[in-house]
């Protein structure tokens, strides 16, 4: 028999490593999945899985008990039967019939579920960006490469036939030469306004959810939904609808460079930023207003976002465009629209939301241990790093140079930003080989 490593939690210890079943082998033909987190985004991440054939969500996982019974119900409308719940996601890493998680918590809280559970044999599906920020993703990837595991982000476009008919296209090379790309989100918000600090509500453990993340007052808006806005927990809409604009020109130029006979596209060399809160006067963190620059090889890739106000740029709210000396190409989030050199439409496609189909790519790589559509190492990383990078340019106000190799940068102060300085106990990263 194969091996694979399984905890063992104390309250409040560190991981004791005992031997288990198969590391890499392929589940029952039922499919035992558990969710860490459940409510906002997790939830429709819960709908969608649920309404799998040949998965079973055995387990739902939460610190806000509030957010159970609607998972609930939906997981025994879908498949007819109760999960377990709890609400310490260790249970979870310790159950050695679960094959899979799912992790749907904030993004200060993906990395260590997703690394323990690859330590314990287990494949993740976790949402975007990959971590809260450069090195705990680093880890990530290096425990699902240790472990022989299976990791999918939740940049569902990649499972998309919009995306893979749209790059089909590129591959033709009928784009030309292509030089400049450009990613842009409109996702509107609202003022989150400020707040008095008050006591958590009841049966949270707070300092459960704060995690490794600095010990700090509870406040209404640091918590559910909004604390993507703030530094401790979030990497603000860059991170959050951002890296799904990202990833598409990302991709989108990479399949232009090859269809010229050039290399892909990799990570950028120069990192630069400009923005800042122009528009709301609250409690949030993160710029409102935001150009980002990144300089690869030759090409230019730019990242624009106005979250105050909506707009529409190239008949599209959100999207991505590639210009090339021959024509361009236009990706939206239902659809797509190739221009020859006179502005004519020349080739389209379509497609909506695919949640369901980036799960069911998810399982059936865990079935045949290939790399999923958005395989961490390969993909998920490496849209988050632009994220990442591109937050930490910002907060520096530096024009930043990034080595690929090791993902550092030629800044102190931009390489004090990309890990926390100080983890709270027991939340402290493992360290792992090539980190």
């Amino acid at each position: 028999m194969m091996e694979r490593r399984v905890f063992l939690f104390g309250a409040a210890s560190a991981p004791v490593f005992t031997m288990g079943s198969p590391a890499g082998a392929v589940p029952s033909e039922r499919i035992r999945v558990a969710h860490i987190g459940v409510g906002g985004r997790a939830g429709a991440l819960v709908r969608a899985c649920a309404a799998l054939k040949d998965v079973e969500i055995v387990t739902l996982c939460d610190l806000d008990s509030r957010r159970v019974p609607a998972a609930v119900s939906v997981v025994e409308e879908k498949q007819g039967r109760t999960p377990q719940i709890v609400s310490d996601f260790r249970r979870v890493i310790d159950d050695k019939s679960i094959d899979a998680v799912v992790v749907g918590t904030p993004d200060h809280w993906h990395a260590l579920p997703t690394i323990y559970a690859c330590q314990a044999g287990k494949d993740v599906y976790v949402e975007k960006p990959d971590a809260h920020n450069i090195v705990e993703g680093r880890t990530m990837v290096a425990a699902a490469r240790e472990n022989k595991r299976i990791i999918q982000m939740g940049t569902q476009a990649r499972s998309s036939s919009r995306l893979a008919s749209a790059l089909a296209y590129i591959r033709t090379g009928k784009l030309g030469k292509c030089r400049f790309a450009k990613a842009w989100e409109s996702s509107k918000q609202g003022s989150i306004g400020r707040p008095p600090d008050s006591d958590p509500p009841a049966g949270i453990d707070y300092d459960f959810w704060l995690g490794s993340a600095p010990k700090r007052p509870f406040n209404p808006v640091r918590f559910h939904g909004n604390w993507r806005w703030f530094f401790d927990y979030g990497t603000g809409d860059l991170g959050n609808d951002g890296v799904h604009r990202l990833d598409l020109a990302h991709a989108a130029l990479s399949a232009a460079s090859v269809a010229a006979g050039e290399p892909a596209l990799g990570m950028p060399q120069f990192i630069s930023a400009s923005g800042g809160k122009f528009y709301f006067d609250d409690a949030q963190e993160w710029p409102d207003t935001m150009q980002v620059t990144y300089e690869f090889p030759g090409k230019l890739l730019t990242y624009e976002m106005r979250v105050w106000a909506p707009y529409s740029y190239l008949g599209e709210s959100e999207g991505a465009v590639v210009y090339g000396d021959q024509g361009s190409i236009v990706i939206g989030n239902t659809r797509w629209k190739a221009f020859g050199p006179k502005g004519e439409v020349v080739a389209e496609g379509s497609g909506g939301d695919t949640t369901t189909e980036h799960f069911v790519n998810f399982f059936e790589c865990m079935r045949s241990r290939k790399r999923p559509n958005a395989d961490l190492e390969t993909v998920g990383h490496v849209s988050s790093v632009l994220c990442h990078a591109g937050n930490i340019a910002w907060r520096t106000g530096q024009r930043i140079r990034l080595d690929a190799s090791n993902e550092r940068f030629d800044s102190r102060a931009a390489n004090d930003l990309r890990s926390r300085q100080e983890y709270r106990k027991p939340w402290t990263l493992p360290r792992l080989p090539g980190v």
